[in-house]
């Protein structure tokens, strides 16, 4: 299987917005936040197509905070027959690169503390739990975890 990673347009709303709710359930973005991010300068936006699917995407931003300028990771999405395939690891690797380029030394990120997949890639590649977040996902806890690129 071969996958191309592309940059995501607001011509993938629909496919994105699908796949998010997918991934997501009760916690995904709207098609309006979607649109929103894709269309949005600050934005960093990249599609997974496998044999022509779409079969992930991972959305980023830059953002500012105490004078810093860091890559904080949006949402990533695999969907369900792409799993384990290094998608994931690809898309983050993409977004990585693209924010070095820019300058920008670190990425951030959030996830489901019982999301233990995600969070094995996640030390896997480097990022490091700095943070419990108490009821970020509705009743469940997030962890905040970070990068240096």
């Amino acid at each position: 299987m071969e996958v191309k990673i592309e940059t995501a347009t607001i011509k993938t709303l629909d496919k994105l917005y699908q796949l998010e709710g997918e991934c997501f359930d009760q916690e995904a973005f709207t098609k309006r936040q979607i649109a929103y991010l894709l269309t949005d300068y600050n934005t960093i936006a990249f599609v997974a197509k496998a044999d022509g699917d779409i079969a992930g995407f991972i959305i980023a931003q830059v953002e500012v905070e105490e004078n810093t300028e860091f890559g904080h990771i949006i949402t990533i999405n695999v969907a369900q027959t792409y799993r384990r395939k290094g998608i994931a690891k690809k898309l983050l690797h993409e977004i990585e690169v693209l924010l070095k380029q820019k300058g920008i030394n670190e990425c951030r990120l959030e996830v489901r503390e019982d999301n233990h997949p995600a969070i094995k890639l996640y030390h896997a590649l480097g990022y490091q739990t700095i943070g419990k977040l108490e009821r970020y996902y509705g009743t469940k806890h997030g962890l905040f975890l970070k990068k240096i690129l």
